[in-house]
């Protein structure tokens, strides 16, 4: 069910099909989940950015219920430079050229892609994350058995698809219960959402964006920063407070982007869900144009 004043649709792009859910109206605003969730996250954020702003939130490439095929063995397909170009288009066929973007976790690696790739991008706001490169090199650290899917879900196919296939509940309870502040945090009926999400094609998908990190994204952020290039859109940084391990990642961020403001809210991982209120009181004002 769509949330008061949204509707529901469909845009296909390629070979993905995307679900989505528009409401709202104003300047364009795309919201990108993480994993391993839908755009079911936002149900506390998008209707109070809808007061301004047109709000488009769809599930990620393969998520949910966008459908697209299974990436290839290094994660083709997914790659967050493919899957930016694909919501770029999507964005254009809604009507919106140019557009802000907000990404949490997954969708916020597909956000600051798209900020490096396309001039499109007004503003952007990433919620608890650095780049990949980076998340790469300080995995290897104390915090890195929290960072377990990056390893697990990229290991060649089918091994991953049936380890989460065999017990999806397991495996979001788990997620939810120790990412957040509070076990509680996400609540019965929004679990239930994710887990009938949690099909063998989404599972597919989740495990082809982690391989395609592995073996892709970290090669073209690579790249970028030999380049020099460099995010030119204002972007503003979000972290949980109890995400400590990202205590710096305002500074992380300084060494891509010309314009950055940092926020902190409470929680922890899943700072949508955790701290709606809070969020929306750091993101409205920005992506108003208030500040920087």
């Amino acid at each position: 069910m769509p949330w008061d004043g949204f509707e529901d649709g469909r845009v296909t792009v390629g070979e993905a099909e995307y679900a989505v859910t528009v409401g709202g109206h104003g300047p364009p605003l795309l919201l990108l989940h993480g994993f391993p969730q839908t755009h079911a996250c936002w149900s506390g954020v998008a209707p109070a950015l809808a007061r301004k702003h047109t709000v488009v939130a769809p599930d990620l490439r393969g998520y949910g219920a966008s459908r697209a095929p299974a990436g290839g063995p290094r994660g083709e397909g997914y790659t967050k430079r493919e899957m930016a170009g694909e919501l770029v288009e999507l964005m254009a066929r809604l009507g919106h050229e140019r557009f802000a973007v907000v990404g949490h976790d997954r969708g916020a690696r597909v956000a600051y892609r798209m900020g490096l790739d396309h001039p499109r991008v007004d503003r952007m706001a990433v919620l608890n994350v650095v780049p990949t490169f980076d998340q790469f090199a300080r995995m290897g650290g104390g915090p890195s058995l929290g960072y377990w899917p990056w390893f697990l879900l990229a290991q060649p196919a089918p091994f991953p698809e049936r380890l989460l296939g065999a017990d999806p509940a397991a495996l979001l309870d788990h997620v939810f219960d120790t990412w957040t502040s509070r076990p509680g945090a996400i609540d019965p009926q929004q679990r239930a959402e994710y887990l009938a999400a949690a099909t063998p094609d989404t599972i597919a998908a989740m495990c082809g964006d982690y391989r395609a990190s592995f073996h892709l994204d970290r090669a073209h952020d690579a790249a970028d920063r030999e380049a020099g290039r460099r995010i030119t859109a204002p972007l503003l940084v979000v972290t949980g407070a109890d995400e400590t391990q990202l205590a710096d990642a305002p500074d992380v961020w300084a060494a891509w982007a010309d314009d950055v403001t940092a926020a902190r809210v409470p929680g922890g991982h899943f700072v949508p869900e955790e701290a709606p209120e809070e969020l929306v009181a750091v993101l409205a004002p920005f992506f108003d144009g208030e500040g920087s």
